[in-house]
């Protein structure tokens, strides 16, 4: 299951997929939705774009059986600082997220990364998140000291309905 840079045209199937993952309805919600505490959708074409745009080292990549398959998963990966880069929006297709896809695809990002010249991941999660935090550091991740408040004043990803949110931060090592 090779990762491919994602393409401009593959920017919408990219959106549908983690709006449906990360905050998709009832039934269609995946173990690691954040549906019940952030409302609205997790991204939109027009900030993925100016995200992209932004940051030019930053890659997408994605994942189909075939090419003329839809996305079955993708994982966004950037250079930070250090030696480190950013591990974000790692998704499944929800109705896969049984079959330890997740866990392929985190591993093909991380080679990816280390191939790149990464010495390590980190990535933020929001707190309340446990299971998600738990299935990252069964992964090799562990939590830092770190951690990041909720940018409240942004909705752009999301409104949300609690006012306890944080993001921690976790880290893992590359050999």
């Amino acid at each position: 299951m090779p990762l491919y840079p994602a393409e401009d045209a593959d920017l919408p199937a990219v959106v549908d997929l983690v709006n449906a993952a990360y905050r998709g309805p009832g039934a269609a919600q995946g173990w690691t939705t954040e549906a019940g505490y952030i409302d609205g959708p997790r991204i939109s074409l027009d900030l993925l774009r100016a995200d992209l745009a932004a940051r030019p080292d930053a890659r997408l990549l994605v994942w189909r059986d075939a090419p003329q398959d839809g996305l079955l998963g993708c994982v966004w990966l950037e250079p930070a600082a250090d030696g480190a880069w950013h591990l974000g929006m790692l998704t499944v297709r929800p109705d896969l997220q049984a079959r330890r896809l997740g866990r392929r695809i985190l591993a093909q990002a991380e080679a990816a990364a280390a191939q790149a010249g990464a010495e390590r991941l980190r990535m933020t999660v929001v707190n309340i998140r446990d299971t998600l935090i738990a299935w990252y550091v069964r992964r090799g991740f562990a939590l830092t000291a770190e951690t990041r408040p909720f940018p409240y004043a942004d909705n752009r990803f999301g409104k949300p309905r609690r006012d306890d949110l944080s993001f921690v931060v976790l880290e893992k090592g590359l050999a």
